[in-house]
């Protein structure tokens, strides 16, 4: 991870005003960075702070994919995401989908504004840091596709009446 770092930044609606908050207080910091944001909240924060932030789609929309992918890209170094836990979310498998991503690949998530106040403040984050990336040999090596087909037509067959 290098000292200057990829930043996701998301908010669930009712946390929008919250995060939109924080990063003013924070604006300067956060401009030394490269950030990535969901739709509507990185028009917040380029509208409301002039940050230069590159937009994803809205979370409901693949904006919590496309912030995962470049995860497991090794494209985003953390996540601040300001989540609403007493709020059902139409997207939250999304929204699963993401933090367990975030768990597989080691990537520090902020998940409120304490939590942010800590990563913001550590002394890593002027920093190079090496981040201890999973070993993701054994999920990588698979049967022979010969041997994923048998497989499938013996389950196929098991199943048909």
């Amino acid at each position: 991870m290098p000292s200057r770092k990829t930043i996701a930044l998301v908010a669930h609606d009712n946390k929008k005003e919250e995060l939109v908050a924080w990063a003013k207080l924070n604006r300067k910091l956060l401009a030394r960075h490269s950030l990535y944001s969901t739709w509507t909240t990185g028009q917040l924060l380029k509208t409301r702070l002039g940050l230069k932030v590159t937009l994803l789609e809205s979370g409901p929309l693949g904006g919590d994919q496309q912030i995962g992918a470049r995860i497991a890209e090794g494209q985003i170094d953390f996540v601040v995401f300001f989540s609403d836990p007493l709020q059902s979310h139409p997207h939250d498998a999304d929204v699963k989908a993401l933090l367990r991503i975030i768990v597989v690949w080691n990537i520090p998530v902020a998940c409120n504004r304490a939590s942010a106040d800590f990563i913001v403040s550590s002394p890593l984050m002027a920093t190079e840091y090496e981040r201890l990336a999973p070993d993701t040999s054994r999920h990588r090596v698979r049967l022979p596709l010969s041997a994923a087909l048998s497989v499938a037509a013996d389950h196929a067959h098991l199943a048909s009446p």
